[in-house]
């Protein structure tokens, strides 16, 4: 069991970490590259938001949502 154990740690230490190995090396040389992957995430992130707004933005134009207080079983 502990060789199962420790070929675990061996996975996640050596081969699942390179990446997060490889940013932290790259961060003494370059900022902007090693928080490249937060960048894009705060990108996906607003797009998805925009998205959203723009979505309630079209149905409450519409009027296709039920404002009506006994709309929902919980009010």
């Amino acid at each position: 069991m502990k060789d199962f154990l420790e070929a675990i740690a061996w996975l996640f230490e050596e081969v699942l970490f390179l990446p997060h190995q490889f940013l932290t090396s790259l961060e003494l040389d370059n900022w902007w590259l090693a928080n490249g992957v937060n960048f894009l995430f705060i990108a996906v992130g607003f797009t998805a938001l925009v998205y959203w707004i723009n979505q309630l933005k079209i149905f409450n134009d519409k009027g296709e949502e039920n404002k009506d207080t006994s709309a929902h079983s919980f009010l």
